[in-house]
């Protein structure tokens, strides 16, 4: 095993947060804290100055969102580890991290133990889920199988446009766009248009435009 430590980036607008995985840390000399952010643009920024070997993200911060900063860094540095460590566990917010380039899911209140686990887990190179995170990215991901134009019309469908206008946003047909979400419907094996656009938000598919 090599010597050198694991170095650890911590983005979380919670001090709090922040000062607990450091004091966790101090019995792990292994795994190196080399640096703290509380927002996205923060973390961009110290990404590019540290290059550490794991950061852990969290989503839900002010300004640019987690979500937000792992596609900036991912887009200048490819090879970024980066895990999200959220309370949330959704598999909405699992799957637009994961389309962002997230490599791990971690739960805030997982325990100590699992969270250093995770973090030798991500430093040598594979991803880390939880299984109830990891079950639902694969049914998510699994199940949908949109295809672009499909996801266009969705997500008018979500902003509340009917099929006329739909129809001549996207330039095709009002029988197209009725084929399209009759192809929805099955692929989600929703109920009806509403259901569709409910299941489709939950699993980060769409967005939310409210």
């Amino acid at each position: 095993m090599s010597d050198t430590p694991i170095r650890l980036l911590v983005v979380d607008d919670h001090p709090l947060l922040r000062e607990g995985i450091a004091a966790v840390l101090e019995a792990h000399p292994e795994i190196e804290l080399v640096g703290e952010a509380d927002n996205g643009e923060q973390a961009v920024a110290l990404f590019a100055e540290l290059r550490p070997d794991v950061t852990l993200m969290d989503l839900q911060m002010p300004g640019l969102n987690g979500t937000e900063a792992i596609r900036a860094i991912r887009a200048q540095f490819a090879d970024a580890c980066i895990a999200v460590l959220t309370t949330y566990s959704g598999d909405a917010r699992a799957l637009q991290a994961v389309q962002a380039g997230a490599r791990g899911y971690l739960l805030k209140s997982m325990l100590r133990k699992e969270l250093i686990s995770a973090i030798h887990c991500l430093a040598t190179g594979k991803r880390y889920f939880p299984e109830p995170i990891a079950s639902e990215l694969l049914a998510a991901i699994a199940e949908d199988g949109l295809t672009p134009r499909e996801t266009e019309v969705l997500q008018r469908t979500a902003q509340g446009l009917g099929n006329g206008d739909i129809a001549t946003q996207l330039a095709i047909s009002e029988d197209t766009v009725k084929g399209h979400m009759r192809s929805i419907m099955t692929k989600l094996k929703a109920r009806n248009r509403t259901h569709a656009v409910s299941i489709a938000l939950q699993r980060g598919i769409i967005d939310n435009w409210d």
